[in-house]
């Protein structure tokens, strides 16, 4: 869309008001259909697929389709991340908290103990990394709450793939290359996932043995054996081998928090956020604070349609660097941070002239995948899991290959921070599923994974969608930009040239991203139409993985 073209406010579409072009050079067109899933792997999706046209409900289709990709697309996630879903149940909604807890043993001491009291030194992989994984058991929970199908038939389809292996594509092919060199030292990383001694070609076919083990056992016990079976007892004794404090009492005690999402109004929508301790937050802050802008009135993909909103991110990051933490460790309440008159004076400090640094607000003290399913009766599922860098913390459970998460890497180590290390305590949290509603109920299920893009990544596609009336795949399609620190932006080298130029002349800071896969995070998206039952949802995936929507 050019730079100069303001957005169209005026109905193109009965029921979403959306200008169904694409003007963005990518491939991919939505998809409608009454019963859909997207993801980020193609696998995956067709097995959420299969289950749906087996009977199953889109909570079941979202757990199949994250246990496949789980083993489809393992540099990003696997059975040892963590996870966080929203589920529509047709009258309201449900969060779901599924992050793990520190172990017992983690204290500031423990870590100044092992590795010194410069924080530099703590290590961001290995044992001391590792917080009890959360995904297992938050798929059990959101099974035993709202599945139709039985956990095992859920399951099939990554047992099945697990055993009989799949076919490696580009994108997972790059990022398992890239990841490689770093887990030289990984315990059992080079036995499950680099069994040739090197990352698998594109095209060339990989099984997983051990993760099928794994599976039948988490399907045989409705999850239970990862947390207190034989799957706990392997975790922990590999754990202890290599001087890690993860014990079978971490794993025991753990459980699936189920929440109240937290929301933000904007452009007659209310977006929906898990709260912390994830980052969600941050993407309610930065819309209620752009809400009190004159975004609405710039021309999209403009040098003021971006200015305003990266600055507007950068207000809401600061404040949520410096509170965000595990509730119970909070000094300010999300209330507080989304007080309307505090977001009226911080949209009151942007500068549509120039480029700044922003401090955090002073509030009194107060009390990495993601895919998405949705069904002809009207349930809608948000959900996203990761194991935070690429495969996690690099330690490989042997004989079930399950890949932990290094999640504990995101604690401080300082006393006076909110997110401070403390026994039991979940760590600060960048995955974000979200969920739009208009009028009380569920509008979209969507989510773009890919650290601190995420937030960045729910304004963009929403902005573009609310206020600019763009489709769901073209605002998927569309260039990004990305917030890293100070007046520092990334911008997609598909950015208009002379758009860069003037955000350059503002202050910004302009660094080329130059790989869409790592940088710029990837989306998924399912807009209800109308009636489920009769109009059914369009769903859009993101062309920077190598994923799909689909539906029938």
């Amino acid at each position: 869309m050019p730079a100069d073209r303001k957005p169209d406010l005026e109905p193109r579409s009965p029921g979403t008001g959306f200008d169904w072009s694409n003007p963005y050079p990518m491939a991919r067109t939505p998809v409608f259909a009454r019963n859909v899933v997207a993801t980020s792997q193609p696998l995956a999706a067709s097995s959420g697929l299969a289950l749906l046209r087996q009977g199953g409900n889109a909570v079941d289709a979202a757990i199949g389709s994250a246990a496949v990709i789980a083993l489809t697309e393992p540099c990003s996630n696997g059975l040892g991340s963590d996870a966080f879903a929203i589920v529509w149940d047709g009258a309201r909604l449900h969060g779901l908290n599924a992050s793990g807890a520190a172990p017992a043993a983690w204290t500031v001491e423990y870590f100044r103990r092992r590795y010194g009291t410069d924080p530099a030194a703590r290590p961001m992989r290995g044992w001391d990394t590792i917080t009890v994984p959360g995904a297992v058991a938050g798929w059990a929970e959101l099974h035993k709450r709202f599945g139709r199908l039985g956990f095992e038939q859920v399951l099939a389809p990554a047992i099945e793939y697990a055993e009989r292996g799949f076919t490696v594509g580009p994108n997972v092919h790059e990022k398992w290359q890239r990841a490689a060199p770093l887990m030289t030292s990984a315990p059992g990383f080079d036995q499950h996932f680099l069994p040739r001694g090197r990352p698998p070609a594109i095209g060339e076919h990989f099984v997983l043995p051990g993760a099928a083990q794994a599976l039948k056992r988490i399907a045989a016990s409705g999850g239970e054996d990862f947390y207190r079976g034989e799957i706990a007892r392997a975790i922990t004794a590999f754990a202890a081998q290599g001087n890690g404090a993860l014990d079978l009492a971490d794993l025991d005690r753990y459980r699936p928090a189920w929440v109240d999402t937290i929301h933000q109004s904007f452009a007659g929508c209310e977006l929906h956020e898990i709260p912390p301790n994830s980052q969600g937050v941050a993407a309610l802050i930065c819309l209620g604070i752009l809400s009190h802008t004159e975004l609405a009135e710039c021309a999209v993909d403009s040098a003021d349609w971006h200015h305003l909103s990266i600055e507007a991110m950068k207000i809401a990051f600061a404040d949520v660097y410096a509170q965000v933490a595990e509730p119970a460790a909070m000094r300010v309440t999300v209330a507080q941070m989304l007080d309307p008159e505090l977001l009226r004076q911080r949209a009151r400090l942007i500068d549509r002239s120039r480029a700044q640094v922003f401090a955090p607000s002073k509030l009194d003290r107060g009390g990495t995948i993601y895919l998405a399913a949705a069904d002809a009766a009207g349930m809608m599922v948000s959900l996203i899991q990761s194991n935070y860098m690429g495969f996690g913390s690099g330690v490989v459970v042997p004989g079930f290959g399950i890949s932990l998460q290094n999640r504990g890497a995101a604690f401080s180590l300082d006393p006076k921070h909110p997110n401070c290390v403390a026994p039991g305590k979940r760590p600060f949290h960048t995955i974000i599923p979200a969920m739009l509603t208009r009028d009380g109920a569920a509008q979209m299920a969507f989510g773009v994974m890919g650290g601190n893009m995420q937030p960045q990544g729910h304004v963009q596609v929403l902005t573009r969608m609310l206020l600019a009336r763009q489709q769901p795949q073209a605002a998927c399609d569309a260039p990004r930009w990305k917030w890293n620190a100070g007046v520092e932006v990334e911008l997609e080298s598909r950015m208009p040239i002379e758009v860069v130029a003037e955000l350059q002349r503002r202050g910004h800071r302009i660094v080329p991203g130059d790989d869409s896969y790592m940088d710029f995070g990837a989306g998924q998206m399912i807009w209800r139409l109308g009636d489920p039952c009769v109009d059914g949802y369009v769903a859009a995936s993101d062309s920077r993985r190598d994923g799909q929507a689909c539906g029938y």
